[in-house]
């Protein structure tokens, strides 16, 4: 069997720069995720993939893989990563580098040696003593949420394409712009892709796998205050930051993503800014539990409400829009999804761990929309910031798995 090399095709991949940005309002968020695009949809045409269409005007790219004579009948299967990266950290100028046969010790990773990655800090990095690992140079992100996903797919196409005595039936494949904002299904054409089921490569460690998710919201809070001289301000200011303080202070301490872990949800702010006049947070709500995911969403509101009564109404403003919802309900008729995975992994001599996702991927989205997709590991770390990582076997054994997969479904 041709085998196509994985890792080639990610160092490649996480030099384009797609960072997406949830100001902007377009969709896409960033028009460089186009770059990432072409890119791609150049490849799979060079690789021999069929139905190749990029979306120049929404940034997403859709290709199929026809089943093999004989294989026709089978269930049309999908595999689908997003393109973006967080903003978290820059994803300008990406300098991906090999630390070979990793020994268990500190990594170096920047040149001034102020950013190392330390066991110590991440203590998985114990179960990688022998691999070989992918690191940044400490100035920016990697870009393994979700390259090394879009890598695995373009990896495990080419391979089905070069060698046609592997027996399967219908491949779709799509890469999508803006899941790391929330808005990467908002124009996915789910006719067209022509999967009756699909899996997102977007998850971490191997033998991941995940099928539940959070329940997620996004709240912003404004608050209007009233800016008057200080010297003069006494019963007339109104400071707009400080009331933005108290506000995340009504908000329960440990319901912090510092603090919680499997099912815990929480309430998290990512982002504050303010003057006396004006200030405004943005938090992202999360919870596994559709009640207790309500709940949160009215003690935010409410904590709105008591600050409008001590302070005036209108002066804060709450806006409140929900992101995704829970898979599990979508999944749960069509577990053969799961099962399947498992046995591809089983069958490699990996084993599945079940896993509820502490956040969500295109594919919470898509299940609701019609289009049951739990999510598959890619052997990516530390997403999101200078200290992730991505181990080049568990990325070459998730190729692997993904082949196990569309081999159950032929």
């Amino acid at each position: 069997m041709e085998k196509a090399d994985v890792i080639e095709k990610f160092l490649r991949y996480v030099k384009v720069d797609t960072q997406s940005d949830s100001s902007t309002g377009t969709s896409p968020s960033t028009m460089k995720q186009h770059d990432l695009a072409k890119l791609l949809r150049d490849e799979l045409i060079e690789i021999g993939a069929s139905d190749i269409f990029y979306d120049s005007e929404h940034c997403y790219v859709y290709a199929r893989i026809p089943a093999n004579s004989g294989n026709e009948d089978a269930p049309a299967i999908g595999f689908i990563s997003h393109m973006d990266t967080s903003d978290e950290v820059s994803g300008k100028d990406v300098k991906p580098g090999i630390v070979e046969n990793y020994d268990g010790g500190d990594i170096v990773l920047s040149s001034d040696s102020k950013v190392v990655l330390s066991p110590v800090d991440f203590p998985e990095l114990k179960n990688h003593i022998g691999e070989d690992l992918i690191v940044t140079d400490g100035t920016t992100l990697l870009g393994a949420d979700d390259k090394a996903g879009v890598a695995e797919i373009m990896t495990m196409a080419e391979i089905l394409l070069k060698n046609p005595d592997i027996r399967h039936g219908e491949i779709e494949i799509a890469f999508t712009p803006d899941e790391e904002i929330g808005e990467g299904t908002a124009f996915f054409d789910i006719e067209r892709f022509g999967a009756k089921y699909a899996y997102t490569v977007d998850g971490g460690k191997l033998g991941e796998l995940e099928y539940e998710n959070f329940n997620a919201a996004e709240g912003i809070v404004k608050v209007n205050g009233r800016s008057v001289h200080p010297g003069d301000a006494k019963m007339k200011m109104v400071n707009a930051s400080l009331i933005l303080f108290e506000f995340h202070a009504l908000l329960p301490v440990f319901q912090n993503p510092m603090y919680t872990e499997k099912r815990e949800g929480f309430f998290h702010l990512g982002e504050i800014k303010g003057t006396t006049e004006s200030a405004t947070s943005t938090y992202i709500i999360r919870d596994h539990n559709e009640e207790l995911f309500n709940e949160k969403k009215e003690l935010f509101k409410a904590a709105g409400d008591f600050l409008n009564r001590k302070y005036g109404e209108g002066t804060v403003e709450i806006t409140l829009r929900d992101q995704y919802y829970n898979m599990i309900e979508k999944i749960r008729p069509h577990m053969h999804l799961v099962e399947n995975a498992k046995k591809a992994m089983t069958d490699l001599g990996i084993t599945p761990i079940d896993v509820p996702i502490r956040g969500g991927t295109d594919g919470a989205a898509l299940s609701y929309k019609g289009l049951p997709c739990p999510n598959l590991c890619t052997g990516g770390y530390n997403y999101h910031g200078k200290y992730e990582y991505a181990s080049v076997q568990e990325m070459r054994r998730t190729v692997d798995i993904l082949l196990g997969i569309v081999d159950a479904y032929k």
